[in-house]
């Protein structure tokens, strides 16, 4: 297959746990540069999506190539593919025990093998970026949670992956702790990071993104780009989906 530009290609990638269905036929791809927010209602199958696409759970049917290798061959090292391709989690996921800096030397430390220079010159290039290099000696219990999403963010960026996947990562934040988090992803997607993001956040999903995905009932209903979803859906269930976001 010509996959020369595509960094990962989704097959037919279906999910099932037990008797339920939850993902059903699923194929796309992904480019180099490109930000593919996954819109659609709770139960639509968005984060198990997600997460197979990060191993976090197996597939129950198809494949999913990166560059070209089927990623779910178990000959295939899942932490090296995990290097490569980040998740930032809906809960922070940080180790409560270590530091802000800790958090985010950690992984090139033990995943990476970088020596604790590099790791911490990585960890503190992230911080800064994401406007934390002051909170490194704090705990995160002492952080709010944009912070601790910020944190966050900076740990998987300070493994240097080519894509990144957020899972929903201002569900579990007060309103006014959104904006910080998602004016660290703008920048991001400005940079050119390649980004998959699973997200409730219309306004945000139409400014920021090469493309939407529109999911219903464990298949993609509809895709196209920002203006084609957000200024022209086709769909039946897109539309009645994006008329709940009337002040967009």
């Amino acid at each position: 297959m010509d996959n020369t530009n595509n960094i990962l290609e989704v097959s037919h990638l279906m999910k099932s746990f037990g008797s339920h269905e939850v993902l059903k036929d699923i194929d796309f791809t992904v480019k180099k540069g490109d930000v593919i927010s996954i819109i659609g209602a709770s139960g639509s199958g968005k984060s198990t999506m997600l997460r197979c696409i990060n191993l976090l759970e197996n597939p129950t049917g198809g494949s999913i190539f990166y560059h070209g290798e089927d990623i779910t061959n178990p000959k295939m090292s899942v932490p090296a593919y995990r290097e490569k391709v980040g998740m930032v989690f809906q809960s922070f996921n940080l180790f409560n025990n270590l530091t802000v800096l800790e958090n985010c030397m950690i992984g090139p430390e033990k995943v990476a093998k970088k020596d604790k220079t590099t790791a911490r010159n990585l960890a503190m290039q992230f911080l800064e970026k994401v406007g934390m290099e002051q909170f490194i000696n704090a705990k995160p219990r002492q952080l709010s949670g944009g912070q601790k999403q910020r944190v966050a963010i900076a740990r998987a960026l300070a493994m240097e992956p080519e894509v990144l996947l957020f899972d929903e990562p201002t569900s579990a934040l007060d309103p006014q702790m959104v904006g910080e988090v998602l004016n660290v992803m703008s920048t991001l997607a400005e940079e050119g990071m390649t980004m998959l993001i699973v997200t409730h956040e219309m306004a945000f999903a139409r400014d920021i993104s090469s493309h939407i995905i529109f999911m219903a009932d464990g298949v993609i209903e509809e895709e196209g780009t920002s203006e084609e979803i957000f200024g022209n859906p086709q769909k039946e269930k897109t539309k009645e989906f994006l008329s709940r976001f009337r002040n967009l």
